[in-house]
């Protein structure tokens, strides 16, 4: 189980000490889930001084996917690196919307974060445009084997997945337990296919869209859902540490 919260553009540094001290306060030290946060790059040296030797990693929401260059306004991994991170969020549908992050741009990505030890959490998912025309299965299988491409994974561990239907982020809605557990199967199938059965099973799959203190458990409890990728409750202390507490009793 994996619970990682993406503060998106959110919480100036005072702000970001704030929420990184209640969560170490209310979080702890987990038995059975993972647990990471991922603020905005310039409250990553801070958040991590607080998280250190907590039972918290930490993770950024995007990166070059180059070593270095002139590349203005963007991150490499190797300076993710030096502050602490171990996961990076890539794919996210925000980037693909907003900054027109293709499938290629995303494996790029992943086989760089790869090379530099962190763990990629790459992010596919369906419209509800998609959904209503019921090519959510060929849109996700398409992500899923581009943005892939060319990464070699030889553990579980060195890999996360997170499924968020766009239509489900920010918008209050929530796809239903069964229609989770549904695209989560197909990735499993994907995840086993490209990287065979002991790896594949191994891969956390993570369900992005509008986890909640009231929704979680319920979620958590489905086959092959290992966890969340939190956005709006990952900003409260008191509903994220719920949140991990509901992945606690489900590991």
């Amino acid at each position: 189980m994996l619970v990682a919260g993406n503060w998106k553009m959110n919480l100036d540094l005072a702000a970001a000490r704030q929420l990184t001290a209640g969560l170490v306060s209310s979080i702890g030290k987990p038995e059975k889930t993972l647990v990471a946060i991922c603020p905005p790059f310039v409250d990553l040296d801070a958040t991590y001084s607080i998280l250190h030797g907590s039972g918290i990693r930490m993770g950024a929401q995007n990166m070059h996917e180059s070593d270095s260059g002139a590349y203005t306004g963007e991150v490499s991994a190797s300076m993710l690196r030096a502050v602490g991170c171990h996961y990076v969020i890539l794919g996210h549908s925000e980037r693909r919307e907003y900054f027109g992050e293709t499938n290629e741009i995303v494996s790029r990505k992943a086989i760089q974060a790869h090379r530099h030890r962190l763990v990629p959490i790459v992010c596919v998912g369906e419209s509800l445009a998609q959904r209503d025309a019921d090519r959510q299965n060929a849109v996700v299988e398409e992500q899923v084997r581009q943005s892939l491409d060319g990464l070699t994974v030889s553990q579980g561990s060195e890999l996360v997945l997170a499924y968020e239907p766009v239509w489900a982020i920010g918008t209050g809605r929530t796809a239903s337990p069964e229609q989770v557990e549904s695209m989560h199967t197909h990735i499993r199938s994907l995840l086993v296919e490209l990287f065979g059965q002991k790896t594949g099973y191994a891969i956390d799959i993570l369900y992005g869209g509008s986890v909640k203190p009231g929704n979680a458990s319920e979620l958590f409890a489905r086959s092959n859902v290992d966890g969340g990728l939190i956005g709006g409750a990952a900003l409260n202390a008191e509903d994220f540490a719920s949140i991990v507490k509901s992945a606690e009793l489900a590991a």
